[in-house]
C-alpha cells in the first residue's frame, strides 16, 4: 500500500485491529462473515445470535463539506443508511435477513451539527427501514445514543449496532467455498429498482483517500474542521475536482457521486436464500480489503477473477486523480461489485436473474481452484494482479 494511507492516519489493511483481536473467540464458526454466537436469548441450541457493530467513517466528514457548500440536507440521510447497510449486508454474509434490532451511537460537535442533521439522520434510519419492510423484512430502531463531544470528534461521526436471531440450519458459514466453485459479482454501481437515483457504487470503504486524492486544495482553507490537522498539507484535498462539478459520464456532480449511499443486497438475497439456501457456497461482501476481502474466509484455494465488471466511473475518476496503482485500487475499492456469491454454475444463473428482476447487473466473475496456499488473481484491462 502507499504511504499515503500511513500519513493520513489511516491503516488501509487494519493491521492493528487484527493485531488487537488474534486472540480472540472467533464464535461458533470460525470462517462465518460475521461472529455468531450460542443463542444467549433463549437458551435454544438449535438457534445462534449475531451481532455486529459498524459505522460511516470519515464518509461523514465529506457529507459535512457537501451540506455546508450546497444546503442539501439530504446527504445526511443518504449518511444513515451507509451506517445500517455496512451492518446488514456484513449479517447477510452470515445468514441473517430478516428482523434486525438496531441501535446507534452519534458523537458530535455541537458547534458545527445542529439539531436539523441530527433529524435527518434519524429519519434517515426509519426511510431505510420502510423500504426494507416493502420487501417483507423487518429492521427496527431500538434507540441509541447521541453525545455532544466536541472536545474530540470535530464535526460528526456515526455508527450502528445491530442484532438478529436465526436458526444454525441457515448459517451460511463459508466452509462449502471449494474448488469448482464459481463466483457471481453483484454490481454495485447503476440504479436498483428500490433506489431513487443513480449509485456510484463507492460504497463506505476508502473514503479517506477517496475524498483527499479526488478534490480540490480550495477545500483545505475552507474547511478545516474536515480533516485531522496531523496529516500533511499537501496530501490534504490534493485532487482536480470540486464538489459540484458534473462528472461527464454520469452526469451526476462529483460529490454525489463520493457520497452514493452503500447499496443494501437485501432485497435480492433474501430472494436467492428462500430459494437456493442450500446451493449457497458462501457469501463475501467486498468493503474493508475491497475484492481481496475473500482471503480472509477461505483455505487453500486460488481464487481467480477473470471477468470481472466494468469498473465504475467513481473508481476511474479516483485513480485517475491520485495515479495510484491498480493493485492498491483493487485493495481499497470493490471496484464494480461489493457482493460475491459462492455457488454451482447451475445457480448462478439463477441468482443472476434474481438480481436481474432488481435492475442490478450480475455475472460470473471467476471460480476457486484447489491450491497450495491461499491466492487470488485479478484479470482486468490493466492486466493479471495476484495477491
Amino acid at each position: 500500500m502507499s504511504d499515503n494511507y500511513a500519513k493520513r492516519g489511516v491503516s488501509a489493511g487494519k493491521e492493528d485491529v487484527h493485531f488487537a483481536i488474534q486472540k480472540l473467540d472467533k464464535g461458533l464458526y470460525a470462517n462465518a462473515f460475521c461472529k455468531i454466537l450460542p443463542d444467549l436469548v433463549a437458551g435454544d441450541e438449535s438457534y445462534c445470535n449475531i451481532m455486529h457493530a459498524d459505522g460511516t467513517g470519515t464518509k461523514s466528514s465529506l457529507a459535512y463539506i457537501y451540506w455546508k457548500e450546497t444546503g442539501d440536507m439530504s446527504v445526511w440521510r443518504d449518511l444513515a443508511q451507509d451506517a445500517l447497510v455496512m451492518n446488514t449486508d456484513d449479517m447477510l454474509c452470515a445468514g441473517a435477513t430478516d428482523n434486525f434490532l438496531f441501535s446507534n451511537t452519534i458523537g458530535r460537535n455541537k458547534f458545527k451539527i445542529p439539531k436539523e442533521v441530527l433529524s435527518e439522520i434519524l429519519m434517515g434510519m426509519e426511510d431505510f427501514f420502510g423500504m426494507l419492510k416493502g420487501f417483507g423484512i423487518g429492521a427496527i430502531n431500538t434507540g441509541g445514543e447521541t453525545a455532544d463531544v466536541g472536545d474530540l470528534v470535530r464535526t460528526i461521526i456515526y455508527d450502528a449496532t445491530a442484532f438478529a436471531r436465526i436458526p444454525r440450519a441457515r448459517v451460511i458459514s463459508n466452509e462449502s467455498i471449494a474448488a469448482g466453485s464459481v463466483i457471481v459479482g453483484l454490481s454495485s454501481a447503476g440504479k436498483a429498482s428500490y433506489e431513487t437515483a443513480y449509485n456510484s457504487g463507492i460504497g463506505s470503504n476508502g473514503l479517506t483517500n477517496g475524498r483527499h486524492d479526488t478534490l480540490s486544495h480550495s477545500y483545505f482553507t475552507k474547511y478545516p474542521e474536515s480533516y485531522d490537522k496531523e496529516v500533511p498539507n499537501e496530501l490534504i484535498y490534493a485532487g482536480p475536482h470540486e464538489l459540484t462539478e458534473v462528472h461527464p459520464e454520469t452526469h451526476v456532480s462529483i460529490g454525489k457521486m463520493l457520497l452514493s449511499p452503500t447499496r443494501t443486497y437485501l432485497p435480492v438475497m433474501k430472494e436467492v436464500l428462500d430459494t437456493h439456501f442450500d446451493k449457497i457456497h458462501g457469501l463475501i461482501h467486498c468493503t474493508g480489503g475491497g475484492q481481496t476481502k475473500v482471503m480472509k474466509f477461505v483455505e487453500k484455494l486460488h481464487v481467480i477473477k477473470d471477468n470481472l465488471l466494468p469498473i465504475p466511473p467513481i473508481f476511474r475518476t479516483i485513480q485517475q486523480a491520485s495515479g495510484v496503482d491498480w493493485r492498491e485500487m483493487y485493495q481499497v475499492f470493490n471496484m464494480g461489485h461489493r457482493l460475491e456469491v459462492y455457488t454451482d454454475a447451475e445457480t448462478a444463473k439463477a441468482v443472476i436473474d434474481i438480481a436481474g428482476k432488481f435492475g442490478i447487473e450480475a455475472q460470473i466473475v471467476g471460480r476457486c481452484e484447489a491450491a497450495a496456499e491461499n491466492k487470488l488473481s485479478i484479470h482486468g484491462p490493466e492486466g493479471v494482479i495476484v495477491y
